[in-house]
Formats: structure tokens, sequence, C-alpha cells
């Protein structure tokens, strides 16, 4: 006779795939796995993609990303939500609707260029983004490259990370989150409410095969958030699984391969 099991934490990414498997859908689901949690899936566009780039992106229309998401939220519910690559204005917008309906904090990877700087956001989406996707976010993870897109700000050190959290707060997030990976020296990332600072450090792990990283955060803060902790301690442990992940990453084709996702399971062997 089977054995009922207790129904894991459910999160459910709205993003684009991955056909390289080192990002996007792929990259979430790894990462849902990898912390316990049951990962479901909204594909909002696909991609031709390896370790050079992006070879070719098509979008999928508004009514089928909507029609998955109620397919999934409407018959097993959702505990956290993460978004990442929506391609359009009519995709935020979509999105952005069907989050402010649904009951679960939201994890916003606001992505508009790939690892190898293939644009993934259309440039008229970035007012949707501001307006309707960054209101109804609990946490929103901008690297340095997307805090430039939404604010116009170039950050170059931790003060103007600290000035770029709060040009985003001013959208309305509850939670911003800058990812300073890019500065020169150990990686930091900022994790403010506007009232209270978190500033998270690591260790620069001299590894190029980082593909994937900023979907990888996302997911883990989301898988963090639907266990029912708070949001300082889902980015703490989600940032702990990325610097793990990036110091694990491998070498896949001829350009910048994936981090690993399974570098804890790996490891306890």
């Amino acid at each position: 006779m089977p054995i009922a099991s207790a129904v894991p934490p459910r999160v459910l990414t709205v993003a684009g795939s991955d056909s390289g498997g080192g990002a996007g859908i792929q990259a979430d689901l790894k990462t849902m796995l990898a912390l316990g949690v049951h990962g479901m899936s909204v594909l909002t566009a696909v991609t031709a993609q390896n370790s050079l780039g992006v070879q070719g992106a098509w979008e999928l229309p508004a009514e089928a990303v909507r029609a998955q998401y109620r397919s999934v939220v409407d018959d097993i519910g959702v505990n956290a939500v993460k978004t990442g690559m929506l391609s359009s204005a009519a995709l935020v917008e979509t999105v952005a609707a069907l989050i402010a309906a649904t009951d679960a904090p939201a994890v916003v990877d606001p992505v508009g260029v790939s690892k190898h700087g293939d644009p993934l956001l259309a440039a008229e989406a970035l007012d949707s983004v501001r307006t309707k996707l960054l209101p109804v976010a609990t946490v929103v993870t901008p690297n340095l490259d997307e805090v430039a897109q939404l604010t116009g700000m170039t950050v170059t050190d931790e003060a103007g990370m600290r000035r770029a959290a709060a040009r985003l707060l001013g959208h309305g997030p509850r939670w911003v989150v800058i990812k300073g990976g890019h500065l020169p020296g150990d990686p930091v990332d900022l994790l403010t409410d506007g009232s209270q600072e978190h500033w998270l450090r690591a260790p620069r792990h001299d590894n190029r095969h980082t593909h994937g990283t900023g979907c990888t955060l996302a997911s883990a803060i989301a898988c963090g958030l639907a266990r029912g902790q708070d949001v300082p301690t889902a980015v703490r442990a989600a940032k702990s699984y990325v610097t793990g992940a990036i110091a694990a990453g491998f070498a896949l084709g001829a350009g910048i391969g994936p981090v690993d996702h399974g570098w804890r399971l790996r490891n306890a062997r």
C-alpha cells in the first residue's frame, strides 16, 4: 500500500526557457528540486540558447501565459511566485495583474539582458516593469545592468547601491536586493526595505562559468519564502546556495558554462 507523503511547498516560476539548461525555467526548476520544493512553471518565451549566447527568442501570447498561470494556481495553488524573462509590455502587464490577484509572495528578477549581453526585454516594456510589476513584488533582484535600465543610474560603489535601492523602492516593491557582483572585489549584495539594510558578502570564486546566477538566486529566495521564512532569512540562505553553485560551475560547450544547481547533492555523496 503506498505511503502518503506530505506535500512540499509549491513555487511557480513564470519565465522563458533556456535550451542549454543553464538559466531560465530550467535553472529555476533545478533550484527548486535542489531546495526541496515542488516547482511549477509558466512558460513566457522559447529561446534558442547555448553557452555562446542567445540565437533566437519567440514570445508566447499573453493568453497562453495567463492560461498556464490560472491552470496551476486555481487547481494546485502556490506558496510563492518567481518571475524571470517577460519580454514585452503585454507580458509584463499580464503577469503583474496575475500576481496582484494571488495571495503569495512574489520574487521579481527583472531580466533585461542575458549573461552574454543579448537583450531579453523590449525597451518599451521598462515603464511597465516600473509601474506594474515592481509594485506587486515582495522582493526585486536586479543586477547592476538592470539597475541602470530601470533607474538610469550607473552604480560603481556601495554608496551607489544604496541610492539605487532607494530609487527602486520608490516604485513599490517591499524589498530590493541590489546584486553587486559586477563591482571589483568580493561580491556584495544589498538587501533593504528602506528601513533596514543587510549587506551580504561572499568570497569571489575564480570561475567564469556563472550562467544562470540571477535566475538561481531569485528562485532560491522564492523557495525560502514558500517555506515561511522572512525575507532576510530567505535571501541569506539563497546567497549561500548560489555562492556554492558558482564555485562548482562547470564548463559546457565553447562559451560560459552554468552554475551547478546540484552541488549540495553531489557533495553529500
